[in-house]
């Protein structure tokens, strides 16, 4: 039986350990600061370990552990990541943060498990359903990726509510963007090159963000002309946020913009997630093109109501360590979430969730 280690007890941490729990097979430990956020994953069944993960020594409290999952904020990934270097463990994140990413990759040279960060949905699943459709074409033109994480019944003026990290949707707002440009890779600013399509009778927008891409630019390098990555709101959302983060110059003051968000906007399990993928290029000598899309709501697991974030996040990272369990990861040190193949996701007892 696999010991697993989850560090951060937040919402996308009890989604892991719901679904651990609806398949069995694995120990875990779940290991947080604040007693209160415990509580819930020791009454799922999860051993609980009391501690602050930026401070105290956490090798001596996980002897044993073989995997060790972040649900924590980007910042701590580097720590954690070496973490699981110092004990012999698995490694896998759900960062969306390029820097702490590129620490990761340094952490992971000549190690003899596996590191795999960012395997949530975006990055993550987002890069597998993507690469699956590129290696469908013999030379690619355009790989554009859409993910969104939205209000069903949207009541403000942002048109949005909170149902993940807001560390991490800061994060995905003011840092810069990677994508491949006329075949080179290059930064974009974040919520720029605004676009609008319809989808089911339904209007949005989609902007650049941050981090979606995950290791996609470097896995399409060379057979790509054009790549990019942007988050999916509804019409009107991208202005007000410029607004926020630039009229009122909030980007420097990102805790009190956290504050704002947190005060006015409440979070919500109403969710719908939306998956758009579109490839562009020559197969059998003329240029066509295909697509995958897909909405996933909010979905009841061994009785308890997980939002569509909730679902999708824990679900990409969950069918991660469980191919590794059953050894279909193969590979160690750094290794991209779209070594995955779709079908394999897919037919995971995680991954079923997507389908």
């Amino acid at each position: 039986m696999m010991h697993v280690a989850l560090i951060g007890s937040g919402k996308i941490g009890e989604a892991i350990v719901t679904l651990f729990n609806s398949v069995g097979g694995y120990q875990l430990t779940v290991v947080d600061k604040d007693a209160e956020r415990l509580a819930p994953m020791q009454a799922l069944g999860a051993t609980i370990v009391i501690a602050d993960v930026a401070n105290d020594d956490l090798a001596s409290k996980l002897k044993g552990v073989n995997i060790v999952i972040s649900a924590c904020p980007f910042y701590l990934t580097p720590k954690l990541a070496k973490l699981a270097r110092d004990i012999g463990a698995h490694y896998f994140d759900l960062t969306e943060d390029v820097e702490s990413t590129r620490v990761v990759k340094e952490i992971a040279k000549g190690a003899t498990t596996v590191f795999m960060p960012q395997c949530g949905l975006a990055p993550g699943f987002i890069s597998i359903a993507a690469n699956e459709i590129a290696q469908r074409f013999e030379t690619l033109r355009d790989v554009n990726m859409r993910v969104g994480a939205l209000p069903i019944y949207p009541t403000n003026a942002l048109k949005y509510n909170l149902t993940w990290s807001t560390d991490g949707l800061i994060n995905e707002y003011l840092n810069p963007c990677e994508a491949i440009i006329d075949g080179k890779i290059k930064e974009t600013p974040p919520l720029e090159e605004l676009e609008h399509f319809s989808m089911d009778g339904l209007d949005y927008e989609a902007f650049n963000t941050s981090g979606g891409l995950g290791t996609l630019c470097e896995t399409l390098q060379g057979r790509v002309r054009n790549l990019n990555y942007k988050t999916v709101r509804y019409p009107g959302h991208c202005d007000i946020m410029k607004i926020l983060v630039r009229d009122l110059r909030l980007s420097e003051r990102r805790e009190l913009l956290k504050d704002v968000l947190e005060t006015a906007i409440p979070i919500t399990l109403q969710d719908v997630v939306l998956v758009f993928v579109s490839v562009s290029g020559n197969r059998e000598g003329r240029l066509a093109q295909e697509s995958y899309a897909k909405k996933i709501y909010a979905t009841n697991v061994n009785g308890k109501l997980l939002s569509a974030i909730q679902l999708t996040t824990a679900a990409g990272i969950c069918t991660m360590v469980d191919l590794l369990a059953k050894g279909e990861l193969k590979g160690t040190g750094f290794i991209r979430q779209e070594s995955v193949s779709l079908a394999t996701f897919l037919a995971n007892p995680f991954g079923k969730y997507y389908a």
